[in-house]
Parts: C-alpha cells; sequence; structure tokens
C-alpha cells in the first residue's frame, strides 16, 4: 500500500503578482502625487500673480515721493498691456460702446468719461444715437466712489469705459485700431487751480503730457479724427477787459493749471499746423450741476452748510466781491455737441498733413458773473440753513477775482445760447445731491423747523 504526500499549494506565483500589483500601485500613487504637487504648485503661482497684479494696479508703490497721487498717474503700462488686451470680450464690448446706432451718427473717443462733463456728455451722446467709449484712470484727486457711480451710470446706458492712462501710449494705439473714432472728445485732466501748489507735476503729466499721448496716436490714426478738447477760462488769467473774448491776451496766466491750459492750445495749434488735426478748444467758465466735482465750492458749501461747519468766502485784497461766471452743466453740453456737429475732418493721412485744417477755441460761459455771496445766499435758500461765514482775504493760490465769458462767438458759429441761471441750476443740484448722498428726511425736518419758527412769529 503506497502513501501519497499531497504537497502544499505553490503560492509564489501568487506572491509575486500581489507584490508586483503593490509596486505598481506606489508608482502610481507617486506619479499622482507629485503631478498634485505640480498642479498645486501652478494654481498657487497663478494666485499670486493675481494677488501681485491687484496691489500693483490699486495700491501706490512705497517710496519716498512726495507725490502721493504719483502711482495713479503713472500705473505699469505693461499691466494695461497684459490685462485690457488679454481677450476677445474686451474688444468686443470696445466695438460695441463705440458703434453708432443712428444712421451717419459718430464714433466718439471720451476722455475723462468718469467725470463731471465727461459723463454728461458721454450721456447726451450715447441717448441720440452716437456711438461712445469712455476712457478714465479713475483717480483719487477727488472721492472714486463718485467716478464709479457715474461709471454706474453709463453702464446702464451701454456706455464702456476702458480704465487706463491718457499715457498709455499702447492702449490708445489698440483703441485706434479697434475702433475708427470720427471724434476724440479730449476731457480728461488735472483739474483744479489750488491743488497745482501741492502736487504740480500732475498738471504736466496730464494735461501737457497725456495730451501729446493722444494727439500722437490721433494723428497716426487712419482715419484721423476731428478733436474737441476742454480747455479752461483760467487761460485768461491777469487779463482785466470784460467780458472775456478769445482774441484777448491769454499770455499771464494766473496759475500752473493755468499755464499748463494755455500750453494746450499751443501744442494743438502745433499738430494742426504739422499733421492736419482738426482742433476745436473750448474755454469752460466754471461748471456746476448735478454729478459734479466735491471740489468746487458750491459742492463743499452745501456740505458744510448741512454740516453746520463754518465756510470761508474769499474777498479780494481790495475788499471787493470774487464773482464767477457759474455756468450749468447741461449748458455746455450742448456746446460740446454744437462743436462736435461742426468739427470739420481732420486732413491728415500716415502722420502727414494733407490740406489745410480746422483750428478753432471758444468761450463756454453763462454771460452773467453773480457774486460768491450770492451764491451762498442761493444755498442758505434752498437748504434752509443759515451759514456760518468767515470772510477773508483771497490767498495768493492762483485763483482770479472775476470772470465774465462773452460767448458771441459759439453762438455764431453752432448757436450756443445758455439758459439756466444760477438759482435754478443750483436748485437741481441741491435736489441731486440731497438725494444722491441720502440726505433728504434731514433736509426736510429742517425746513420743517424753519416752517415752524416762521409761525410762531
Amino acid at each position: 500500500m503506497q502513501y501519497h504526500t499531497i504537497s502544499p499549494p505553490d503560492t509564489s506565483k501568487t506572491t509575486k503578482l500581489e507584490r508586483y500589483n503593490s509596486y505598481i500601485r506606489r508608482i502610481n500613487s507617486t506619479r499622482l502625487l507629485q503631478a498634485s504637487s505640480k498642479l498645486l504648485f501652478r494654481v498657487t503661482l497663478l494666485v499670486a500673480l493675481l494677488l501681485i497684479f491687484f496691489f500693483t494696479l490699486n495700491y501706490p508703490p512705497l517710496s519716498s515721493s512726495s507725490d502721493p497721487h504719483h502711482h495713479l498717474h503713472t500705473t505699469n503700462h505693461f499691466l494695461s498691456s497684459a490685462f485690457y488686451r488679454a481677450g476677445a470680450s474686451w474688444e468686443k464690448q470696445v466695438r460695441h460702446s463705440s458703434t453708432p446706432r443712428r444712421p451717419n451718427g459718430f464714433s466718439i473717443l471720451v476722455t475723462g468719461a468718469a467725470g463731471f462733463v465727461g459723463s454728461h456728455c458721454s450721456l447726451a451722446l450715447k441717448k441720440r444715437g452716437d456711438g461712445v467709449l469712455g476712457l478714465d484712470n479713475f483717480n483719487s484727486y477727488y472721492d472714486p466712489s463718485l467716478k464709479r457711480a457715474r461709471q454706474d451710470l453709463l453702464s446702464k446706458h451701454q456706455v464702456f469705459i476702458v480704465e487706463g492712462d491718457l499715457n498709455d501710449a499702447v492702449l490708445l494705439s489698440k483703441l485706434f485700431d479697434i475702433a475708427p473714432f470720427t471724434h476724440v472728445l479730449h476731457l480728461a485732466a488735472q483739474a483744479g487751480v489750488r491743488y497745482a501748489m501741492q502736487n504740480p507735476l500732475s498738471y504736466v503729466r496730464s494735461n501737457v503730457a497725456g495730451f501729446v499721448t493722444l494727439l500722437e496716436a490721433a494723428k497716426a490714426a487712419q482715419p484721423q479724427p476731428a478733436i474737441v478738447w476742454a480747455s479752461s477760462s483760467s487761460v485768461y488769467g491777469l487779463n482785466t477787459d470784460v467780458p472775456f473774448s478769445e482774441n484777448h491776451r491769454t499770455d499771464r496766466p494766473a496759475s500752473l493749471y493755468a499755464a499748463t491750459k494755455k500750453a494746450g492750445e499751443a501744442i494743438a495749434h502745433t499738430y494742426n499746423h504739422i499733421y492736419g488735426l482738426s482742433l476745436t478748444g473750448l474755454r469752460f467758465f466754471t461748471v456746476y450741476g448735478p454729478w459734479g466735482r466735491p471740489d468746487m465750492a458750491y459742492f463743499f458749501f452745501t456740505k458744510d452748510i448741512l454740516q453746520k461747519k463754518g465756510i470761508n468766502v474769499y474777498v479780494t485784497q481790495e475788499d471787493k466781491e470774487v464773482a464767477r461766471d457759474f455756468t450749468y452743466i447741461d449748458d455746455i453740453v450742448k456746446g460740446c455737441v454744437g462743436a462736435l456737429d461742426t468739427a470739420e475732418k481732420s486732413t491728415g493721412s500716415g502722420g502727414k498733413k494733407r490740406a489745410p485744417a480746422q483750428l478753432r477755441v471758444y468761450n463756454l460761459g453763462n454771460t452773467a458773473p453773480v457774486t460768491v455771496g450770492k451764491l451762498v445766499g442761493i444755498l442758505e435758500s434752498l437748504l434752509h440753513v443759515k451759514a456760518k461765514k468767515h470772510v477773508i482775504k483771497m490767498p495768493r493760490n492762483g485763483d482770479v477775482p472775476y470772470t465774465h465769458a462773452n460767448v458771441s462767438l459759439a453762438y455764431r458759429d453752432f448757436g450756443y445760447k445758455p439758459t439756466t441761471d444760477l438759482a435754478a441750476g443750483l436748485r437741481k443740484f441741491v435736489k441731486w445731491y440731497v438725494g444722491y448722498y441720502g440726505i433728504e428726511s434731514r433736509v426736510k425736518k429742517e425746513m420743517e423747523d424753519s416752517s415752524n419758527v416762521h409761525t410762531d412769529d
């Protein structure tokens, strides 16, 4: 009888297979971990770059510069090259906004479109069917949130504002490549007479260098656009002949702001003479109204009167009242539109002048100077609050004591005729002001208290 020994099953193959599978799993896990690490690194790097972009765009460099607004005018231009021209969506917005909706409508680039005059003109032009593209750098000379609110208003009417600097030649060239602008309404500027004593270089960068950068882009454009631009009544400077007329002396500016605007008029003459650009300069006289600038007297007087703060009312060194030719915004808009409608085409091509081109300058004012004291009196009546006035001598900061516009030339050439007096215009401004800043109930209370006092009397 034979006995057979049962040998144990051979597990060596199974063991080897399990080891092999385990090895494969470890390799795959390692590869997955490496791939995940690379992906995480790339995502982290992208986030870091986006954060750098955000902070570079929105915060000033840590430098010893005495100019707190310097970064607002010297934003790295490569940012616009990398961001604004990054995609078809941006170009589509530019084209859509700049395309006219009426037969023979204009395609207009409005610089300073988020500003006071710029936003009003952009809205008026868009409503009549013109194509309007805005350009603004949203600097913080005054509260940028007011500029953003104007931007929101324009956006509701399909006006797109490109956020960029006037000195960004690459951006301007790109805009002229995308949109065949028939006109440019150049309203971007560093405004304000007194601020020039604090930050003089900002005026040169914006009002001189920025204007030249724009004209360089316009002269190279095909076709060359006609240009209407904002000069200023400040160019009359120390002139004492009244009312101010376009043929009066403008070679004695009283402020750096005025000097840069006078320089702009000389630069306009040069580009018209050499390159055939059609240029129309508009000398604005103290523009006021809804959505206005907080640095203007009527605006901060309203704020301070409502807050029961004192206000400084200037008189001349000879104790004469200071007076201004206050011009309501709607009248200024009509003047800008009239200048655009009568602007002739530029005559240059390929950067060369082919024929004589139109060169004009006009006053846009109200033709009725009003003293600052009367302005305060109107505001007191509208706000039902007595102002705490401090009458002081006008400092020697570049302000002039008196302005008065002769607008007969603008009337002759495009029918400019102001129709809003100061009382009516300030009424509209105050209505906007209390609504925008949400203080209607407070003003109503002042009115009620005032009525009660008169009743008791």
